[in-house]
């Protein structure tokens, strides 16, 4: 390959799908620095979908370069997941703005390009943390801008740039204690650093080197803070990341950032001209999504437990999607349940307990807003009752009601045992906010426990988690973990059972065995002979077993 000294727009074309390609490469060794302890998604994967969405838009635009400029500035928008998704569609948002307005696109154009990418960066974080990719992409710009003095080839201009990004990224762990700690550099530095290679690679065919890589100390990551400053908010305490696209009038913003300030922390904030990708982590979901109806109009909202984060290889609830909804039972009286239940023989259970419809989704297949709506608009009934199944789910099933002129209530369960326990106390003849009062009584009243396998190592209450440990959770997180599945769902049950507790109800998932469920059932009639042990095969992913306890 040629060396180039000026970029065409077909050939910045050809650097972001270098730039998709290499972050879809190398997404898990970004994934693999990731090390706070409540988890932001995984960086690699964030930046990875970001792009994703850009060259989608760019391969069905024209091939004109104001359609290409406009699709870089749209799919980055549309299509950014995470803190350090948005904040990398800033950073393309930013290139877009300051090339479009380019005749030629030279070292002189990408200092300016790169400086303005920087500054549009850190002005869409309302609190910037030093020894991040914003000081990565600061660092290289400020670089850019002494080479423009020395007017280099357009390839040494770039190789320059990229060993600046190096020395950039190994310096993170200096500026970021959380990262000094584990012995890694910013994952989202080492993603922007395979942007500018990817420009080098177009340039003169050098190719794009993986990004750095160590491997964490788990054993020291809970005991640092972003930041490292005193009185600064441990990122632990800030249970959901909460992301929405919001319609407002851009004067409106400023308003919105202070509403948010006063409720969260990781803000990230972009977008214009009335459309705005907004990102926080915060501990009150319904005032996160309060504050931008205040303002305009939230939609497309995706909520993250980052404590369950820790525990579950958890893709975002995405608002939007397309989950598959059944109707067992069309006809009905006054009220009418809908249930999102994942695995189809629990699907069945439902079906048979009464419930009109079913959204398929749960753990990693979240349903979006607009499923639960199709569903509500479909059943044959004024009141509704939503069963949500997962503690991710519930924000999602109460944004419904404003939404629909029927009368939407949401029983907050969080795992399928108190679904199916709450159906104990449905009364199709009375109207939805009744039933969910009872319903949400008789739910609150089970003992439930869920058996999953470890995605990571982790700090958890009950000890230091291996990746591939079997791990038993109740409401309040992980309390046992072992080598062996029938060994944690024994000591989980040991913890859950009572002397006054009289039915154990199992429910067999993807990754247990007729084997395994005879051994657990042999243990509970040698340790606690008084219970009635009922068996479901429910063939919910992720879950060997769900246990409902009454």
């Amino acid at each position: 390959m040629g060396q180039i000294d000026i970029l065409s727009v077909e050939q910045v074309k050809e650097v972001i799908l270098a730039f998709n390609e290499s972050l879809s490469l190398h997404c898990e060794s970004l994934n693999a620095l990731n090390v706070y302890p409540v988890p932001d998604g995984d960086t690699g994967t964030n930046m990875s979908f970001t792009l994703h969405s850009v060259v989608k838009e760019i391969e069905e635009s024209e091939n004109t370069p104001s359609a290409q400029w406009d699709a870089i500035r749209h799919g980055s928008l549309m299509g950014a997941r995470g803190n350090s998704g948005v904040i990398l569609s800033q950073i393309l948002r930013g290139l877009a703005d300051s090339l479009s307005g380019e005749e030629a696109i030279n070292s002189k154009a990408l200092t300016t390009a790169f400086s303005h990418a920087s500054k549009a960066a850190y002005g869409s974080v309302l609190k910037p943390v030093e020894g991040t990719i914003l000081t990565v992409s600061r660092e290289i710009a400020e670089r850019a801008e002494e080479l423009s003095k020395e007017n280099l080839p357009l390839a040494d201009f770039l190789k320059e740039l990229a060993e600046e990004g190096e020395r950039s990224l190994s310096r993170t762990p200096d500026l970021l204690p959380v990262l000094r700690d584990a012995g890694v550099v910013d994952a989202g530095g080492a993603g922007y650093l395979l942007l500018i290679q990817s420009f080098l690679f177009i340039v003169d065919g050098t190719p794009i080197e993986p990004p750095m890589q160590a491997t964490a100390r788990i054993e020291n990551i809970k005991k640092s803070h972003v930041g490292g400053n005193q009185g600064e908010e441990d990122v632990s305490e800030l249970r959901y990341e909460v992301m929405f696209f919001l319609d407002a009038d851009d004067s409106k913003i400023e308003n919105f950032k202070t509403g948010w300030s006063e409720i969260g922390d990781s803000i990230v904030i972009v977008g214009g001209d009335g459309i705005w990708n907004c990102h926080i982590h915060t501990n009150d979901i319904g005032a996160a999504v309060e504050t931008g109806i205040n303002v305009g109009r939230p939609y497309q909202i995706r909520v993250t437990d980052l404590h369950e984060e820790l525990f579950h290889n958890e893709d975002h609830i995405e608002i939007g999607g397309e989950s598959e909804i059944t109707l067992p039972n069309p006809e009905t009286e006054t009220s009418a349940v809908i249930a999102v239940v994942a695995g189809e023989g629990v699907q069945k259970i439902f079906a048979s307990m009464g419930v009109h419809a079913i959204v398929r989704g749960g753990q990693s297949m979240n349903p979006s807003v607009r499923d639960l709506l199709d569903a509500v608009q479909q059943v044959n009934a004024d009141e509704i009752i939503i069963l949500p199944n997962n503690k991710n789910i519930i924000p999602v099933s109460e944004q419904v009601n404003d939404q629909v002129e029927k009368n939407v209530s949401v029983v907050p369960t969080r795992t399928i045992p108190e679904g199916f326990s709450s159906l104990l106390a449905f009364d199709p003849k009375v109207d939805s906010s009744i039933n969910a009062k009872s319903m949400t009584a008789v739910a609150a009243a089970v003992v439930t426990g869920e058996v999953t396998q470890a995605v990571r190592d982790s700090e958890t209450d009950a000890g230091t988690v291996s990746e591939g440990d079997w791990i038993g959770l109740d409401r309040s997180g992980v309390i046992v973990f072992s080598e062996s599945l029938i060994t944690t769902t024994q000591k989980l049950l040991e913890n859950l059972v009572t002397e006054d507790h009289e039915i154990v109800t199992i429910i067999a998932g993807e990754g247990s065995s007729d084997e395994a469920t005879t051994a657990i059932e042999k243990w509970l009639e040698t340790h606690s002979p008084q219970l009635e042990v009922e068996v479901h095969h429910g063939g919910q992913p992720l879950y060997p077993y769900y246990l409902g306890i009454e």
